[in-house]
């Protein structure tokens, strides 16, 4: 708002094929919670596929991984394909009987009602983005660690979501913009960000954004997911050089 290996075990349906290393399967047969080899998650490797370029064939089909975080579900597409994170207790079968597909189907508000459950928490359906870091070794960020910014409601909702957050800020108690580095979507470096009050509107957010990346090392991948009705961080992160890749969608199912 958030190196390019092939995906290792991510598990193909319909019509899809598998990228180089996955493992088809015949049928609708759940997974049996693997895990990905050498401690990539595999949706990872496929968003780095995506963000050089090598998108899934745009067939409608969909496939499915494990969740990247215990309890923490998602509902990932690409132009023509889907991806489901989702624990094993959730089978093919029902995400066939509910419509899933690579196209629409995927992101069908029943879908994730029926998935999710009641009293579940589910986000808002959000724009996947990436671009690279620009940090490079002798040249001080402009942003520094605010620990003092811990408390602020967006760094607030990223702890309970992503793991591993620095909340950075600009030097100084007084200015209170924020910018958020975490290990978040398929454990990807996740930035996510927010102007204080006073300076928005005025084309500032795609500075800090760039500052952020300022932090990061040069060509290191970053996501970030951001509401497609928030056209202020849209244009924010387009203009820092993020470009879109597909869509994403987290839920949490109750207890």
């Amino acid at each position: 708002m958030s190196p390019d290996p092939p995906c290792a075990g991510a598990q193909p349906h319909g019509r899809a094929q598998p990228l180089a290393g996955a493992q088809p399967r015949a049928g609708a047969q759940p997974l049996a919670g693997a895990q990905p080899l050498g401690g990539e998650h595999p949706l990872a490797a496929l968003i780095a596929g995506v963000a050089a370029g090598r998108f899934p064939v745009p067939d409608g089909s969909w496939r499915r991984v494990p969740p990247w975080q215990p309890g923490l579900e998602a509902v990932i597409s690409f132009t023509g394909h889907a991806v489901f994170a989702m624990a094993p207790d959730i089978t093919d079968h029902r995400l066939a009987s509910l419509g899933a597909d690579g196209f629409g189907g995927a992101h069908d508000p029943r879908l994730i009602t029926a998935l999710a459950g009641p009293d579940s928490w589910i986000d808002a359906l959000d724009v996947l983005m990436a671009g690279r870091g620009t940090g490079r070794a002798g040249v001080p960020p402009r942003l520094v660690d605010r620990p003092d910014l811990a408390t602020h409601p967006r760094a607030q909702f990223g702890a309970r979501i992503r793991e591993d957050l620095r909340v950075l800020g600009y030097p100084g108690p007084h200015r209170s913009d924020l910018a958020i580095i975490s290990r978040g979507i398929a454990g990807l470096t996740e930035l996510s960000f927010e102007l204080e009050p006073g300076r928005r509107g005025q084309g500032r957010g795609a500075g800090l954004v760039a500052d952020a990346l300022g932090v990061i090392p040069a060509g290191q991948l970053v996501v970030a997911a951001v509401a497609p009705g928030n056209a202020a961080s849209v244009r924010a992160l387009l203009a820092a050089g993020l470009v879109p890749l597909g869509s994403v969608q987290l839920f949490r199912r109750a207890g």
